[in-house]
């Protein structure tokens, strides 16, 4: 199965964009570009082997401070819009 590169960008987030590798159902690799790099490396290397679904589940809702969103939010987001393409 080939995996597939997706480049999403973000709003209300200290990050501007979230790339994504997708093989499947599965998330490959997570990117975040701007963000807390500690923060954001972190999530990206927790949903690394993920399904899809699963990551969504965990990271949809999360705030940031009072913004209404999160980049965990925004990856959950990105991932839904992912999900819905195919």
């Amino acid at each position: 199965m080939a995996t597939k590169s997706n480049i999403f960008y973000t709003s209300g987030t200290c990050s501007q964009a979230i790339l994504t590798e997708i093989e499947g159902d599965t998330i490959v690799r997570v990117q975040f570009v701007g963000g807390c790099s500690g923060n954001t490396q972190g999530v990206a290397a927790l949903v690394a082997g993920m399904k899809i679904s699963d990551a969504i589940q965990k990271l949809k809702g999360i705030d940031c401070a009072g913004r209404g969103t999160s980049c965990p939010d925004q990856l959950a987001k990105a991932l839904e819009k992912i999900s819905n393409e195919k």
